[in-house]
């Protein structure tokens, strides 16, 4: 789908349209099970409320045109959103995985798919070599995070596109893009077939409601997740859907603003002589950088950085007075995750080791307030 409108506009405005009964320019929340059918095999596309709502008809139309897609599903969950496109698979076909995806979508994979006879292989999707080793002749599908959390490597998603061609294999790209969120990055304009976000984050921006979206422009694909979407029952809710259109009004100026404040925050944890690492797409001494410099367009509001010393980590996480120790992130307030105690508990140690998920590394999701204040919470837990 080609915009008509620039990013700005279609935030506001995509998928949405005056009330037909008051005019009322904010989309009303429909609040029903079903609907009044004029005779048999008469209605007015709307027969019962799990398989259409006007409300998540509206934000469905509204998140694909934000990834440039032709067809949006709203899913309860982010992770409601993974299974399904997990569930385009079938007994015996194999996937293969980035080896630093949230935590959720790693026990979802391994601990309830695989019990269908999914098999997976877990691989650095950034290592195109290592992703070519990696592919079967039954791989359906390859499904991985760019900036992966709470590392924030990049994967080059053109040149996947580009080896998965070469190598004359089916198997659909999937890309999460919850982290760089469509004012950032758009994935389906480098080759992926699906997009999928957590709407909890960035997309809604203030932390009040749970869901899940995949994009598509496959019409195919898209029957394939509606009739899903639709069996299996997990929607998401006209209140939901409403308040992620509440979000997304102002997800361009939110994303302005958490990716300058995020930039700074790193650029002055980085020239700290008491930190072991910082983690951020936007510094030029990221391994990464000049990808993320021609793939995205902003590099977002996630920082991570390691202390080197885990109790020291650890004092920390409960001296902040603004950043709000707490799982999620994209919302406009700042939080502060402990990754190996909070989003990351059900990845292995050795997983975790590998990766660099230390008990001393913590990940910031850098909100919107004033930046000065967010630097003097931080040198105040660093001194802690």
């Amino acid at each position: 789908m080609t915009l008509t409108q620039r990013f700005a506009t279609t935030c506001i405005h995509a998928g949405q349209h005056p009330d037909p009964y008051s005019g009322a320019i904010m989309t009303p929340v429909y609040f029903t099970s079903t609907y009044i059918q004029e005779g048999l095999n008469q209605h007015r596309g709307f027969e019962y409320a799990r398989t259409r709502n006007p409300t998540r008809d509206a934000v469905e139309g509204n998140l694909a045109a934000l990834e440039g897609a032709d067809f949006g599903i709203a899913f309860a969950s982010g992770l409601a959103a993974t299974q399904a496109i997990l569930e385009l698979l079938s007994s015996g076909d194999h996937l293969v995985l980035g080896d630093n995806v949230y935590g959720g979508t790693f026990r979802l994979v391994d601990r309830i798919m695989t019990r269908f006879g999914l098999t997976y292989t877990q691989v650095d999707t950034s290592d195109l070599a290592a992703l070519r080793g990696a592919i079967q002749a039954n791989t359906k599908l390859v499904m991985l995070e760019t900036p992966t959390n709470p590392m924030l490597g990049l994967t080059d998603i053109a040149a996947v596109r580009s080896l998965l061609g070469e190598m004359g294999t089916a198997a659909l790209l999937a890309v999460d893009n919850t982290f760089a969120t469509p004012f950032n990055q758009r994935p389906l304009e480098l080759g992926a077939d699906l997009v999928f976000h957590s709407t909890t984050k960035y997309l809604n921006g203030h932390s009040d409601s749970i869901g899940g979206v995949a994009v598509t422009n496959s019409a195919d694909l898209s029957e394939r997740l509606h009739f899903i979407q639709n069996a299996a029952g997990a929607i998401l809710s006209p209140m939901e859907s409403w308040l992620i259109l509440r979000g997304t009004k102002t997800l361009h100026l939110r994303m302005e603003r958490h990716n300058a404040n995020a930039l700074e925050i790193a650029r002055w944890l980085e020239a700290r002589t008491d930190l072991k690492a910082v983690y951020y797409p936007g510094l030029e001494s990221h391994p990464q950088h000049d990808l993320g410099k021609r793939q995205m367009q902003g590099f977002s509001g996630i920082v991570s950085f390691d202390t080197g010393d885990a109790q020291r980590t650890r004092r920390m996480a409960s001296a902040f007075k603004i950043f709000a120790l707490a799982e999620s992130l994209g919302g406009v307030e700042s939080l502060i995750c402990h990754p190996v105690s909070m989003t990351h508990g059900s990845v292995p140690e050795a997983d975790r080791a590998r990766l660099g998920i230390t008990d001393s590394l913590l990940r910031l999701s850098v909100g919107v307030e004033d930046v000065h204040d967010l630097l003097e919470d931080l040198e105040r837990a660093l001194k802690a």
